[in-house]
């Protein structure tokens, strides 16, 4: 069981050097005792190419995106990209892909958010054959991929991809060809019922290893309930209007986004974590956690810290 954060864009976006902050949140990450750190991508900084360079840094973590959207890109060019990371840490980089939203296809890049089931498809069948033979000839409905010479990178391993995948054809689709999946805004009962359920049953019929469930959780340990709260609503509105997450977020038994995060003081955080590993997760990433204040950030990171040593240590116990 795994226990990681994750930044936004803006974390990186509003320093002097988006890569240096990169970089020292890393290192605070790896001195709070967290297994891993995780970027989002929007349109300023290659989220792919952060995470190499603080693996590169920071060889305690593992790094990886949440999440990558596929919409306007092509899996080769992404492979490319994720398998120069992966040679870069050595075998501790993650690809977190997400379908993107239609919000952002046409208004932004000019494109049809059509039929993005089939897309995920055909991307992760690029990717797979990619990344464990180094050469595809694809040529589906939504993409064509054939490459002329190898694509394989010299001293990557294959790099594992998580999907952030929440809906029942999506988890099917990440059940047959992904590695496991990325959700966000999803409560612990939820979780458990309507992805892991899905997703390891698909996992099972597809004949695969049992898959990773790396849930995102967005969260802050604060003394200011209220404030966080109130932020929590801001920063999750956006989400209230995109009909999957407004279905996860109504199956968590939640009227609204907001109403999913975690805030409190570090009892509250320490109880939410165990639920979340209870209904099935392997990973537990907060995300969200510059909600507040610098000094909350930093109290929440040490929590998280600390209770991924105390698993550790009960794990190692039960096994003497």
């Amino acid at each position: 069981m795994s226990i990681g954060v994750a930044l936004g864009p803006s974390a990186l976006d509003t320093s002097e050097n988006a890569v240096d902050t990169a970089v020292e949140f890393g290192r605070r990450a790896a001195a709070a005792g967290l297994d891993s750190l995780w970027f989002g991508q929007q349109f300023s900084h290659d989220t792919i190419g952060v995470a190499a360079v603080v693996g590169r840094e920071v060889p305690e973590l593992e790094v990886g995106t949440s999440a990558v959207p596929i919409p306007a890109r092509h899996p080769l060019f992404v492979a490319s990209q994720a398998q120069t990371a992966q040679a870069a840490v050595h075998g501790r980089f993650t690809l977190g892909l997400g379908l993107g939203a239609a919000a952002f296809s046409e208004p932004v890049f000019g494109i049809d958010y059509d039929r993005p089931i089939a897309r995920l498809r055909e991307f992760l069948t690029v990717l797979r054959d990619v990344f464990h033979t180094g050469t595809v000839d694809f040529h589906g409905e939504t993409l064509t991929a054939a490459t002329p010479f190898s694509a394989a990178v010299a001293g990557a391993s294959p790099v594992p991809v998580l999907v952030a995948a929440m809906g029942p054809q999506a988890l099917r689709v990440t059940g047959e060809l992904a590695d496991g999946t990325l959700p966000f805004l999803v409560g612990p009962r939820a979780l458990g019922e309507h992805i892991v359920e899905p997703l390891t049953a698909a996992v099972e019929r597809a004949g695969r290893p049992r898959p990773r469930i790396a849930v995102l959780v967005p969260g802050v340990a604060t003394a200011d309930t209220d404030g966080a709260r109130a932020k929590a609503v801001a920063h999750t509105a956006f989400y209230d209007d995109i009909p999957s997450y407004r279905r996860i977020v109504e199956l968590s038994g939640a009227r609204r986004a907001a109403e999913l995060v975690v805030i409190g003081d570090e009892a509250v955080i320490a109880a939410r974590v165990a639920e979340y590993f209870d209904a099935g997760a392997t990973d537990v990433i907060f995300t969200q956690t510059d909600l507040t204040t610098p000094e909350d950030q930093r109290r929440t990171w040490a929590v998280l810290g600390a209770l991924r040593r105390s698993r550790r240590s009960d794990a190692a116990t039960a096994l003497l």
